[in-house]
């Protein structure tokens, strides 16, 4: 693919500029150029200032151009916590949810993390990825040009290993790229109840040092919770993970406060998620670590649970960054324009926080602040083109979708206007 594009004339070009997370009051900080433009040469951008400083290019026909006028630009999106690869659906839990059971009642039900897991046991590789590739897609409509995606759904060693074959097979195919999380324990399976110690003991010895000897995914993560796993089965497993080289980050304090806040901050972990109980304790330690907060509000609404204190994480000088949280039961959405609206209505995040935590932000979450999040010279040319005037309008239309085009490393990969809303491969 080509990978030279130039994007002029933007009434704002917000740049995000940084490499690295953004903490506290920094996040309000967008680093923002008006009548801005973008080079993108071979995939990297180039070129990021006034449009009136724009270099004069002699071999023009070696670039594609976008006039951008009367419409805002920003880094591409980066959706950094997501289950987006699974088989089956369930449609009933959210009735059962409306009807008043909990999270954890659903799974003491035969609900839940184990539903999937039944599911996503039948489905084969073509299926997973042909599924996979469908989400992405639309993940792409909404601006998202890298995304995390977890296994877990498994929870032996067949099945996570094909979860993470389908992501990576995805991340060689799809514009999106994929940051690869091996979540074996994710939950206990049915046929080890009672045993979580033994399939803990399975997990770290048997399917972890595999997935870490085929490169099968960067990141290591727990569902550190009441009744799920302890603070210590959760140490133990990061501990080994840590050793054999991969990334840590887990799922924290998200119905009970168990001390996952902590446990991530002790272990040096890239990011702690979720975080609807964390500690005042807690939330200090993560900013004192520097693990970033990542807060996931669209399931917070799916399941009508308090949001996470993003306004007091942030008064700690914590970095936040937000996700869509994407999975088949608890958050079946994969929407950035709901995101936006939860986070700047109910969270109270400034607009400008907001889009901090979906950019330069998210990508410290997946540590890769240095190559992506942000429209800075050397970083991967994956930007976006609003409909609009300003970033102001994403959270200002609510709930509707404004991105334009998306732009992956220098190529158009997306533009509304082509066809309605058809991705351009």
């Amino acid at each position: 693919m080509k990978g030279n594009i130039i994007i002029k004339n933007a009434s704002e070009l917000v740049t995000c500029s940084g490499f690295q997370a953004r903490k506290g009051p920094e996040m309000t900080n967008l680093h923002i150029i008006h009548d801005g433009s973008v080079v993108i040469e071979d995939g990297k951008i180039s070129f990021a200032g006034r449009t009136s400083d724009l270099p004069d290019y002699h071999d023009p026909g070696r670039f594609d151009v976008i006039d951008a006028e009367g419409k805002a630009v920003l880094p591409g999106f980066v959706d950094s916590h997501t289950h987006f690869v699974f088989g089956g659906y369930r449609a009933e839990e959210f009735s059962w949810r409306l009807n008043g059971m909990s999270y954890m009642d659903i799974m003491a039900r035969g609900g839940g993390i184990v539903s999937t897991v039944s599911a996503t046991r039948k489905a084969s590789l073509e299926e997973l990825v042909d599924s996979g590739r469908k989400r992405l897609d639309s993940m792409l409509s909404f601006g998202v040009t890298t995304v995390e995606g977890k296994s877990g759904y498994g929870l032996d060693r067949d099945t996570e290993i094909r979860q993470l074959e389908a992501m990576a097979e995805l991340d060689r195919t799809h514009p999106v790229d994929i940051v690869r999380t091996f979540l074996g324990a994710h939950a206990v399976p049915a046929e080890c109840k009672g045993k979580t110690e033994e399939f803990l003991d399975f997990i770290q010895g048997t399917v972890l040092p595999e997935v870490a000897e085929k490169g099968l995914a960067e990141f290591c993560d727990i569902f550190c919770e009441k009744d799920v796993f302890s603070v210590e089965q959760s140490r133990r497993l990061l501990m080994r993970a840590r050793e054999l080289g991969f990334k840590l980050t887990l799922h924290a304090d998200e119905i009970v406060q168990l001390g996952g806040a902590e446990l991530a901050a002790e272990l040096g972990a890239v990011s702690a998620d979720h975080l609807l109980q964390a500690s005042d304790h807690g939330i200090e330690e993560l900013a004192r670590a520097g693990v970033v907060a990542t807060l996931l509000p669209l399931t917070a609404f799916s399941l009508k649970e308090p949001y996470a204190r993003a306004s007091a994480m942030i008064d700690k000088n914590c970095a936040v960054a937000l996700a869509t949280d994407l999975n088949p039961g608890s958050c079946f959405s994969e929407s950035i324009p709901l995101l936006f609206a939860l986070a700047t209505l109910y969270m109270n995040l400034s607009v400008e926080e907001a889009v901090t935590a979906l950019t330069i932000n998210g990508a410290a979450a997946l540590d890769r602040a240095d190559s992506i999040g942000s429209v800075n010279v050397g970083k991967k040319g994956d930007v976006i083109v609003l409909e609009f005037p300003s970033y102001r309008f994403i959270p200002y239309h609510v709930g509707v979708n404004t991105v334009e085009k998306v732009i992956k490393a220098g190529n158009l990969v997306y533009d509304k206007l082509n066809g309605g809303n058809s991705i351009v491969k």
